[in-house]
């Protein structure tokens, strides 16, 4: 597999059901397409569903052949939870950051940057214009240090600086972080003019990883597509 686990097809599947099966312990089986993040086309991402779908029902399918139950049949990634097509013999989708997108997934197509609904509210606290910089109160204890997109065709930093009203500062990006702080600048090669933003401006970076920023924090402040009203939903955290 991508990270661990058994290739489909391996005698120890069964091996391993029987056991847990003789410890009433058996519930189904689970595969993670983690291989989709490296699909580019609408094309390869259905392609990659489909795999990961027939993968897993022929596998619970070897098992039920044993004479074991195998009550649920897991599958999901966000990239193959968008492009599945058929899901006949799936129980379950693990539809991964479904809800909120990211940069990682705008920067494989799977959704556009106008898509992502979660995002760090900061504060413009400073400025360095002898180096093309600006402060704010967002450093990776908000952001956090995943940096996803490093290695896809765009690399957003630490992430994408819009204004709160969703849009997009061309080229601003978080480039550099502190514990604390964030330094905006324009990226490498941009010819976009760095947007005047004096201190106490309110702004949002988009994230390049969801679960990563969004588990720096206690609860989601929800807004309206107007941002005039907030409702707050806790999360759950930890382990």
């Amino acid at each position: 597999g991508h990270r661990a686990g058994l290739v489909p097809g391996d005698s120890d599947i069964l091996v391993i059901a029987r056991q847990l099966h003789e410890g009433n312990a058996l519930a189904g089986v689970l595969l993670h397409a983690g291989g989709s993040y490296h699909c580019e086309t609408d094309a390869e991402k259905a392609a990659a569903a489909e795999v990961e779908r027939q993968a897993a029902v022929r596998t619970a399918e070897s098992i039920r052949a044993e004479g074991m139950q195998v009550s649920m049949v897991s599958v999901g990634s966000t990239p193959t939870a968008h492009y599945a097509e058929n899901l006949e013999g799936v129980t379950e989708v693990r539809a991964g950051v479904y809800v909120f997108q990211d940069l990682v997934m705008a920067g494989i197509h799977v959704c556009a940057l106008e898509d992502i609904a979660i995002g760090v509210v900061a504060t413009v606290i400073g400025h360095r214009p002898d180096k093309g910089w600006i402060l704010c109160d967002a450093g990776w204890m908000a952001l956090s240090r995943d940096r996803g997109t490093a290695k896809q065709a765009v690399d957003q930093g630490y992430g994408v600086v819009t204004a709160l009203d969703g849009e997009v500062y061309p080229d601003l990006i978080v480039a550099n972080t502190s514990q604390e702080h964030g330094v905006m600048m324009l990226r490498e090669g941009s010819e976009a003019a760095l947007p005047d933003l004096p201190i106490g401006t309110k702004i949002c970076v988009l994230p390049n990883h969801a679960c990563a920023t969004a588990s720096q924090f206690e609860e989601y402040v929800v807004s309206d597509d107007r941002h005039t009203q907030a409702t707050r939903w806790s999360r759950i955290n930890g382990w």
